[in-house]
């Protein structure tokens, strides 16, 4: 029952979360998708996303695929959360150790990823499609998957495998930053005792989001390049279009931006990623722990309830 209570409250903290920052999201992926030489850019920095939609009426416009975006975060965080967890526990039992090691957390971490990644990735490319769609155009969940092959709903699942480690980075970072800031406070605590607990929740919350940042930093060209996989084309030139299947391959997304947009590509969007990226986190594990022990609390009423009505139905 624990995996399901930690898969539950991170999959609401997760629905939340993408709801609060949709626009934000919509914003920065529109324009990470775009792909174009400078002078020719429909959008020269994140903010003329926004203004398009104001100008043209269709501010609501921001919110499309939202749906599609929720039900993914949802089955995505859900996988995640259950799987970590229960990998977890499994270690510790067959492990026999009290606690879980830093190499063995990266480990169950980037296993619990990588099985999520696989299972929603339709999800994920249908999302982009949709939210990389001119305003106002955007199709449903269904008709973007039905006009695609099965093969295309997985556009990007290598590099999507691979953004699998920012959280393996960010850990490492975390840990690495956090010796450092308590190294003076632990000269008097025997080194085999955790510091996690020294820390204060503002500087576990200002280490969380620095490490963050650096692990965005670090991975960014991928995420770009994902994007651009599997963005719609529909801001792309004419003469571009007869390009768009090298551009469905890593190599190809690297390519087209080097060409067109040079160095500086591979890092436009960064300011707006590390925004909605450290935003996203802090909600989202707030949002966790504050509905944790409600959950909790449910699933024991549920469990005391189908106990009753089972022995009820026994009786009778």
């Amino acid at each position: 029952m624990e995996s399901i209570v930690e898969a539950t409250s991170g999959a609401v903290g997760a629905v939340v979360s993408t709801t609060i920052l949709y626009p934000l999201d919509t914003c920065k992926t529109k324009y990470q998708a775009e792909n174009r030489a400078h002078n020719h850019q429909k959008y020269r920095k994140i903010s003329d996303v926004l203004w398009e939609a104001i100008s043209t009426g269709r501010i609501l416009s921001l919110y499309q695929g939202l749906t599609t975006k929720n039900f993914q975060s949802f089955i995505s965080s859900f996988i995640y959360f259950y799987g970590y967890s229960f990998l977890k526990r499994l270690y510790l039992k067959k492990s026999g150790f009290n606690a879980i090691g830093t190499k063995a957390n990266l480990i169950l971490a980037a296993a619990s990823g990588a099985c999520t990644v696989i299972v929603t990735q339709p999800l994920d490319t249908a999302s982009s499609k949709m939210q990389t769609s001119a305003f106002g155009k955007s199709k449903g969940l269904w008709k973007t998957l039905s006009e695609n092959t099965w093969s295309e709903a997985f556009d990007g699942l290598g590099i999507s495998l691979l953004l699998t480690a920012n959280p393996s980075i960010q850990y490492t970072v975390f840990d690495q930053l956090k010796q450092r800031l308590l190294k003076e406070k632990m000269s008097k605590i025997r080194d085999d005792v955790s510091s996690q607990a020294a820390l204060s929740a503002f500087s576990a919350f200002l280490l969380g989001a620095v490490s963050k940042c650096i692990a965005t930093c670090v991975t960014y060209p991928a995420i770009r390049c994902k994007v651009m996989i599997q963005s719609t084309e529909s801001d792309e030139d004419e003469e571009d279009k007869t390009q768009t299947n090298s551009k469905k391959t890593i190599s190809g997304a690297l390519r087209a931006i080097w060409k067109k947009e040079g160095a500086f590509g591979f890092v436009k969007g960064l300011q707006a990623q590390i925004l909605k990226t450290v935003l996203s986190s802090a909600f989202l594990l707030m949002i966790k722990e504050k509905i944790t022990k409600t959950t909790w609390v449910l699933m024991i009423a549920l469990k005391k309830f189908m106990f009753i009505a089972r022995t009820r139905l026994k009786n009778s």
